[in-house]
C-alpha cells in the first residue's frame, strides 16, 4: 500500500514533538504542539488521498487520470467523509460509494467492538481541529495530545477504506 508512506511524514512530527514534551510543560505550548500535530496529520491524510485517487483514475484511463489530478489540486484539506463521497467517489460511478460507505461501517464496527472507539467521530474531529488551529491558530477546544494521536491513528482507517474499495 504505496499511499501509506505518507503517513511517515506525521508520524515523524509525532514522535519528534512528543520527545519535546515533558512533566510541567508550558500548557500554552503544549496546545501549540497539539494544532500542529493536527495540522500534519490532516495533510498527510490529504496527499494519501490524493494519491490513492489518482492511481485508481490512472489505471482505468491516462485522461481520467489527468482530469482527477487537477481536480485533485483543488483539494485544499476539503477530506471530510461527505466530501470525498460527494466530490470524488461518486464521479467513479454510484457502486464505488457504495462499497465505500459498507467498508467504512464494517471498519467502524470492528473499531468500535475491538476499541470501543468511533473511527468516523475521531476523523472529523482531527479535520476540526485541523482547520481551527490552521484558520484561527486556536487548538481544537479540550484535545489532549493522546486524543489527537488516537484520531490520526483512527483516520488510518478511513484512508484503509478508500484503498480497498479504489484499488484496480
Amino acid at each position: 500500500m504505496p499511499y501509506r508512506s505518507n503517513f511517515i511524514h506525521a508520524d515523524e512530527i509525532i514522535v519528534h514533538l512528543g520527545s519535546l514534551r515533558g512533566h510541567g510543560m508550558n500548557p500554552l505550548l503544549e496546545s501549540k504542539y497539539i494544532g500542529f500535530v493536527a495540522v500534519a496529520c490532516v495533510t498527510v491524510f490529504e496527499m494519501a488521498i490524493k494519491e490513492i485517487l489518482v492511481s485508481f483514475a490512472e489505471k482505468k484511463h491516462v485522461v481520467l487520470g489527468n482530469v482527477v489530478r487537477n481536480r485533485c489540486e483543488r483539494m485544499n484539506g476539503r477530506i471530510q467523509i461527505d466530501t470525498i463521497k460527494q466530490d470524488y467517489i461518486v464521479p467513479f460511478g454510484i457502486k464505488y460509494q457504495k462499497k465505500f460507505d459498507r467498508k467504512i461501517a464494517e471498519r467502524a464496527k470492528f473499531v468500535m467492538r475491538s476499541r470501543h472507539r468511533d473511527i468516523h467521530v475521531s476523523y472529523k474531529n482531527l479535520i476540526l481541529w485541523r482547520n481551527d488551529f490552521a484558520h484561527s491558530g486556536a487548538t481544537g477546544g479540550n484535545a489532549t495530545w493522546a486524543e489527537v494521536i488516537q484520531a490520526y491513528e483512527d483516520g488510518k482507517e478511513i484512508v484503509d477504506c478508500l484503498f480497498h474499495v479504489l484499488v484496480r
